[in-house]
Order: C-alpha cells, then structure tokens, then sequence
C-alpha cells in the first residue's frame, strides 16, 4: 500500500459477499465464486485468492479450499468496489481552528474519516459535506482530506478549503516538514526512554486486515520511521509519545507492536488480551474494567503543525487527552502505586 498524499487506508473494502446455503456440498472457492460473480474469470479468482483478498468465515484461503454448509464467502479489495455518492451528514465537528483557508478538527473515537468498507455514510467526508460547500478533491476524489487518522483513534486533522491550500499541504506532509505527535498507551515496560523505529510497512502475508513490518521493500512494503519517548512508566503499561516521520497506514500501532509493546486494546494487533502482568483474577478484573474504560486502541494525535500556506507562518495546535484516555491512565497510574509490580524475564 502507497502513501498517497499521507491519505491511507486502514481498510479492505468488500466487492462481493455471498453465504452458502445449509444444503453447500464442499465446492473449491473458485469454482463457488464463477457461479455467482457475473463476468468472473477463473483466473481473476485465483489471483485474488494469491493476493489474500478471498475470506471464508473471516480467514483469507486459497482457490482450493472447499466451501461448505453456511460458509460466508467474502472478496475483499484494496480499491473500492465503486465511486461513493457522499451525502451531506448534519454531523458536529469539533472546530479547533478556522480560517479561509483551511480548518483544523479534533475527531472524536468512533468516526471514520472517510466512506468505505461498509461505512458509507456517518463519516467525516459526509459531515464536511454538509458544513461547508465546494471543498476542493484530493487524489482520491474525497473533499478537504489532506490526511487522514483511523476510526478509534482520536485527535488533530487539518482540512483544505481551496486547491492551492491543498496542494500545499499535500506537498509538506510529503516532504515530511509537518509536525505530527500521537500520545500511546502500550502493552509492558518501554526499556528504553526513547529511541527511532525504522522499518518497512506493508499488508500482512497472512492477515491482509493488517499491516506487518518488514525489513525490507521487497514485499512492496514502504519506509516507514517513528521517534518514540517515554512519557510515564504505569507499571504493566506505559505511557508514550510517538512523533511520525512518515506516515503509513497503521504505522504507530505496527511499529510499537514491533518492537514488542501493542497498544493498550488494540484489537486488530492483540491488543486487547492481557499482554503483561500476573495471573491473579483481581488483576484480570482490573484490566478488563480498564477495557470498558477505554474500548478501543490507546492511540490519541494530539500535536499537529505545519506551515500555513498563504499567511506563511508554522502553525501548531494541540488538543487534550480525550476522557476515556485520561481515566484509563488514571486507572494505570493508581494500580502501579498500590501493588507490586513483578518485572518479567525475557
């Protein structure tokens, strides 16, 4: 997956979906699939199936695998399977800041940015829409999207009202001159005060729902770097700052993940299994209260500067801890005070 002007996804997007019937007699995939996708060759489908892109119950197979009673069958693209019709959503926004130019949005938890992989509408595409008219188009056809931020997590996004504003913008998030910090809660005890992770970012082999550091481009993957401070030990997890010097798709989730610290309630990475700590049921209990807290990945973009394209001066605005983030540091921060915390051999 490119970097496309810093737009990335963060998803597949379904084309078809088809459920076999109680009666299914076990079927190659391919063959269930030429009865069913008009057009389809059996070549295309076992590309695809080459590709990870063919899901059988939520488990990317090959052409071979058989199909059976009440499976779900699922094709799942990198490209949307058509042009969404964005319709004008009276949706909030959270203004930070404003001008004729550009506008700068803190996006709450929940709200995906753009319409895509059954979010069709209800997204911040479908809100901007509404707010303000003739936003210009990025490459991707999608209003005043400059760069984007993934569903669950929250914070700073600017939007360009005008195409030179765009442009612009396109270009310093290219040249890597914006400013970009996210604050993390991860999984154990960061050994490190800081320090740079450097790798390359690309689909998963197996898993293609997720992104996978590699050390090389030979998969296709892209560059990918990101500067890492501690901000507070909380015992089982710590408190981090990430700055990007890139920005990939999933890249603060994929590199801590690496270097063996998942985000806090990261789902898709593992997050949300209790990565650290002792076997007690009161901890148990702890941490999955934390989760209720907090349901969703520890991952907040607090900081976002950039150079303002007309008035020519470096612009920089930060936005709070969201709630949800504040009382799961809390939580953290009062249980590491009250019990033993027993370092782990490696």
């Amino acid at each position: 997956m490119t970097e496309d002007n810093n737009l990335i996804e963060d998803e597949l997007y379904e084309h078809y979906r088809f459920e076999a019937g109680k009666g299914q007699t076990p079927l190659r995939v391919d063959k269930f699939l030429m009865n069913l996708v008009e057009n389809a060759t059996r070549n295309k489908i076992q590309k695809a199936a080459d590709n990870g892109n063919i899901f059988v119950n939520d488990v990317p197979v090959k052409s071979n695998h058989k199909v059976k009673a009440n499976d779900v069958v699922r094709v799942l693209m990198e490209q949307p399977p058509f042009e969404n019709i964005i319709i004008p959503e009276n949706i909030p926004l959270d203004i930070v800041y404003e001008d004729d130019d550009l506008l700068v949005i803190n996006k709450p938890a929940g709200l995906v940015v753009h319409p895509g992989h059954g979010n069709y509408t209800g997204t911040l595409v479908n809100a901007l829409a509404y707010h303000f008219e003739n936003l210009p188009l990025n490459s991707s056809e999608r209003p005043g999207l400059v760069h984007r931020i993934d569903k669950d997590t929250t914070g700073l996004l600017v939007i360009a009202k005008t195409d030179w504003t765009m442009s612009e913008l396109q270009k310093q998030f290219a040249e890597k001159s914006t400013e970009r910090e996210y604050i993390a809660i991860v999984w154990g005890n960061v050994e490190e005060n800081e320090g740079t992770i450097e790798s390359y970012i690309g689909r998963h082999k197996v898993d293609r729902m997720q992104m996978a550091s590699f050390p090389d481009d030979s998969t296709g993957a892209k560059y990918a770097v990101t500067h890492y401070k501690v901000i507070e030990r909380l015992g089982y997890v710590t408190l981090v700052s990430c700055r990007l010097e890139t920005g990939r798709t999933h890249q603060i989730r994929v590199h801590m993940k690496a270097i063996g610290h998942t985000l806090f309630n990261d789902e898709r990475y593992g997050g949300e299994k209790i990565l650290k700590g002792t076997t007690f049921t009161k901890y148990k209990q702890f941490v999955e209260n934390t989760f209720k807290v907090l349901p969703r990945q520890a991952l907040h973009a607090k900081t976002l500067g950039f150079m303002h394209p007309i008035k020519k001066e470096f612009m920089r605005f930060e936005t709070d801890l969201p709630t949800d983030m504040v009382q799961a540091i809390d939580r953290w921060r009062n249980y590491s005070s009250n019990h033993e915390i027993v370092e782990e051999e490696d």
